[in-house]
Parts: C-alpha cells; sequence; structure tokens
C-alpha cells in the first residue's frame, strides 16, 4: 500500500537507507501469530481498543509547539514516501505506511488470495506533471463526480479539515484529518498509519492545523493529548482498521469545537453511497497547500482484502487520513464522517479505499470523546 502526502526530495534522503531487496508491496501485513504485547503506554481496553498518552503537561505541550517551526513543517515529508521508496528497494517492513524503519528488515508478506499488493497512493519523485485545471483554479461549483479538484466552496468543513504534523522514528511527516463532534469537544479523526506503524512506534510530536491553506494557522495549532486506535490495526496492520481518533489539548484557551465546530460521525452507515473524500495531497499534481476533495458513489473492496469501501479519487501522497463526508451539502460544507482515506491498489491507482466504520470504530470514538 503506498500512503499519501509531501515527497520533497524524497530519494535524495533516503539513498543512503535503500536496501536492494525487492519490493513487491508499500506495505505488507505482518503475519498472523506475531502478536506483540500490549505495553503499559498502549493498555487495550474492552472494546479493543489500544490508547497511548502524548502531550498532557503545559510543558510536554509546549515542546511540541515549538518543535514545530514553519521550516519543519515546510520539509516534513509524507506517508507516501514509502510508496516512492520501494521502487528502489525496501526502507521498512510494510507494516510501516508511513516508512520509517529503516534500520529493521522487512516482514515477509503471508500467504493470501492472489490480489495486487495496496499501496498508500503516492507518485514518483521524479513525476512533475502540471496540476489538472480543476486542481489549479478551482471549480466554480462542487461535483458529485470528480476524481480530485480544489475545494473553493468555503463552509464548515474548510475550518474542520487540516493537516496533521508528526515525527516517527526521527522522521517529521505530514497527513490529513478532521475535526468531529464531541462531548469533549476535542476529537480529531484521520488514518491509523498517521498516528502507530502498525505494531510497531507510536507517533510523537503529534498536531492537527485545522482550516490550513498555504502555511497558515487561522484557528491554532492542537496537540495530541491521547491517541486511540484499534487493537487489529496495532496488532496486525489490518487495512480494514486503518483508523485513528486523537483527544486534542486546547489551543489559545478554546477547545477545537469551540474554534471550528466539527463534523458529525456515524457508524453502521449502508453501504454504497455517495461520499466527498477531503485531503491535502502533497505529492504531484498537488502541492499540499490547498483543501482539495473528490466525490462519487463508493463499493466494496473486489479484491476482498479488506471491508474498506472505495471511491474514484487521485488524491496523492498527503491526503491520508483526510474525512469521507457522506450526506454532504456543498453549500455549507457539512456532511456526516463515514470513513478517511486509507489506501490504493496499486494496479488501481485511481481509486481509494477507506475504512468501515462498524462496532470498532464506535468503541474508539467513545473512548476518544472520554478522554
Amino acid at each position: 500500500m503506498t500512503p499519501i502526502l509531501p515527497l520533497v526530495a524524497a530519494v535524495s534522503l533516503v539513498a543512503g537507507l535503500v536496501g536492494t531487496a525487492p519490493a513487491a508491496s508499500t506495505r505488507v501485513v505482518p503475519p498472523a501469530g506475531s502478536r506483540p504485547p500490549a505495553t503499559s503506554s498502549s493498555p487495550v481496553t474492552s472494546a479493543g481498543v489500544v490508547q497511548h498518552v502524548a502531550a498532557l503537561t503545559g510543558a510536554e505541550q509546549r515542546r511540541v509547539l515549538d518543535y514545530w517551526t514553519p521550516r519543519r513543517m515546510g520539509r516534513a515529508l509524507p506517508g507516501g514516501l514509502l510508496g516512492s521508496v520501494a521502487k528502489i528497494g525496501r526502507l521498512g517492513s510494510g507494516a510501516l505506511p508511513l516508512g520509517i524503519a529503516a534500520a529493521r528488515p522487512p516482514s515477509p508478506a503471508p500467504a493470501r488470495p492472489a490480489a495486487p499488493p495496496r499501496e498508500y497512493p503516492a507518485s514518483p519523485a521524479t513525476a512533475t506533471p502540471s496540476a489538472p485545471a480543476a486542481a489549479q483554479s478551482g471549480a466554480s461549483a462542487p461535483s458529485v463526480n470528480t476524481s480530485g479538484a480544489r475545494w473553493a466552496a468555503g463552509g464548515t468543513v474548510t475550518r474542520t479539515t487540516g493537516r496533521v504534523f508528526l515525527t516517527l522514528r526521527g522522521v517529521d511527516y505530514v497527513c490529513s484529518a478532521g475535526a468531529v463532534r464531541s462531548r469533549n469537544l476535542d476529537v480529531v479523526i484521520t488514518a491509523g498509519h498517521c498516528v502507530k506503524d502498525g505494531a510497531g512506534a507510536w507517533a510523537e510530536n503529534w498536531t492537527f492545523v485545522p482550516g490550513y491553506d498555504t502555511g497558515s494557522h487561522p484557528y491554532g495549532v492542537f496537540t495530541a493529548r491521547r491517541m486511540f486506535v484499534p487493537e487489529p490495526w496495532s496488532r496486525h496492520a489490518d487495512d480494514s482498521h486503518d483508523l485513528a481518533m486523537i483527544a486534542v489539548n486546547p489551543s489559545g484557551g478554546r477547545h477545537l469545537g469551540e474554534a471550528v465546530g466539527g463534523q458529525q460521525i456515524k457508524f453502521d452507515v449502508p453501504r454504497g453511497t455517495r461520499a466527498f473524500g477531503f485531503g491535502f495531497p502533497a505529492d504531484p499534481p498537488y502541492d499540499g497547500e490547498h483543501l482539495v476533495y473528490c466525490s462519487g458513489a463508493m463499493h466494496g473492496d473486489p479484491h476482498g482484502q479488506t471491508r474498506d469501501q472505495g471511491m474514484r479519487c487521485d488524491l496523492t501522497a498527503g491526503s491520508s487520513g483526510g474525512p469521507w463526508l457522506s450526506s454532504f451539502d456543498p453549500a455549507t460544507g457539512e456532511g456526516v464522517v463515514t470513513s478517511v482515506s486509507s489506501f490504493k491498489y496499486s494496479d488501481d491507482p485511481g481509486t481509494m479505499y477507506g475504512p468501515y466504520f462498524g462496532d470498532q470504530a464506535r468503541h474508539l470514538f467513545e473512548a476518544a470523546q472520554r478522554a
């Protein structure tokens, strides 16, 4: 699978770290039975939710905020880096969609029915196509069927969607995420691989910038205080559960919900409905500086490898974790979050897949809004 964020001279950065082993996939799910024990920092609840404490104290929050200088934000790499690096050699195990385990050998792929490898959508580092006209200038009216266009209609979604900045194994990365309505006014939703690398490390320096546009942060920068992922993701990097929810700290004395509001979230929604997917793709033809969307009908995984739903979508690396909104009203920019951008199959880069929100997602949300 291939992540979805900005590349920024990825090959030159990692050339010295890349091995020579062939890579059939940018992420391989670890074999069954490789279940690491839960640690004290990652307790598992009875509902199958794994949590991690992030920045709780004022000093910890200030350290994270000080870490993200404009220079670091501008140089952060996308999770999509792994997809590009895999073309010239394996960097890290397939369980690490953000591509940051250069120090350990790849995990072997498990036996599976024949199907193309799944990828987090990422373009080769050398690709420099021109942005589509819609992505450059924005559409005058939102389309209910588009594989990728700049969002120019305004509304609530421009405030509730933002970029995520994080560090994994000493490397800075970016993802997308969205604010959802919650009792504590503090919940952000994104992809699991934007918070934890499957059975590996948790992200550090995790921050959410809602309403991001060309480097601005008009509503503040929100640091994570607690992170939550489903146990199947934490144990096995199970793509059907590539989901995370984060309880963030207030910014400037305001809770996230007070600053930007939030989208509704629902579970067990009938499959096959229409959705609008939002994010900040940063690989060409996009640059990560503007909100971009795709929209259309959702369908099941034709390979039967996951319980996810797919949608025609050209968003590239950087859009990982961006919210999918059903029952979306383009006039107000409001809808219901029913999935997030997760992965693409290598033989179909025009289709994005996102996890279906069932009971596991519901438990995750309940834990996050209680935090």
